[in-house]
């Protein structure tokens, strides 16, 4: 699959300004050669839905563990369980397939309060969010298993390390935190990393043939963060300057960051 030399998504991407001489808005640029003023492409980020359906989730190795707990819900070993894994693993896609199946409600765990607690567990099934060291508030997230428990409410926890790797001040949250099941997601493997490439550049509706994907696919940190990273600089760049998708460009960017 390839794309056309000049990108074909001005309605959602970017603006062409077809400038004759008058001054334009701030910020358009001319350029005049011979008299002539050419159009310049502006690209614009504007935000791209990543789509965290089921259908849409990649399956390998590295994530075996994680959808296997989100399908076996609510046949879980304990209604709280924690997803752990690095940065773009697939937490937070997991977490929204198992929110739409349990019909649960999600909260990132630093917006969390104890005054919320009851609120957010009125589905019966919540999803909280990057579990981080020191930025969390315990009493929030204490009050939280205490009425999770009393209410036989399902909670998943989400965060990057595992629960004892987290310092916690109460005693009893501490104590409470280290005894929920992990499962754990690890980096993706070689196809599964060059199946997140192609679903990225899908997602931004961005078509490119497997010399861009192999590409990439040797050259990157083995992330899921990092293949996300990359696909949004080239379809930025592609825009800019106005070329398709090519592995030269892929090339080019890279050899810069």
């Amino acid at each position: 699959m390839s794309r056309d030399a000049a990108p074909q998504r001005a309605n959602s991407h970017s603006i062409k300004s077809n400038l004759s001489g008058e001054a334009g808005p701030p910020g358009m640029e001319q350029a005049s050669v011979a008299g002539r003023v050419h159009p310049r492409q502006l690209a614009f980020s504007l935000p791209h839905a990543e789509s965290l359906s089921r259908d849409n989730f990649l399956e390998g190795p590295a994530n075996a563990a994680g959808l296997a707990l989100i399908d076996g819900w609510p046949e879980w070993p304990n209604r709280i369980m924690w997803l752990a894994g690095p940065e773009g693993s697939g937490k937070s896609h997991l977490a929204a397939i198992w929110a739409e199946e349990a019909g649960a409600r999600s909260t990132a765990a630093n917006a969390l309060t104890a005054a919320e607690v009851p609120a957010a567990l009125a589905t019966g099934a919540l999803v909280v969010e990057d579990l981080r060291a020191g930025d969390f508030d315990e009493r929030a997230l204490f009050h939280l298993m205490n009425l999770a428990r009393e209410d036989a409410a399902y909670v998943l926890f989400t965060g990057r390390d595992l629960p004892s790797a987290l310092d916690i001040e109460l005693r009893d949250l501490r104590s409470r935190l280290r005894t929920i099941p992990v499962v754990s997601l690890a980096p993706p493997d070689d196809q599964l990393f060059r199946g997140l490439i192609v679903k990225f550049c899908a997602d931004r509706q961005l078509a490119v043939d497997e010399s861009v994907v192999s590409y990439l696919a040797t050259r990157l940190e083995r992330s899921s963060a990092a293949a996300r990273h990359a696909v949004e600089l080239l379809d930025s760049e592609a825009l800019r300057l106005g070329r398709p998708v090519t592995r030269a460009l892929a090339a080019e960017l890279l050899r810069e960051v």
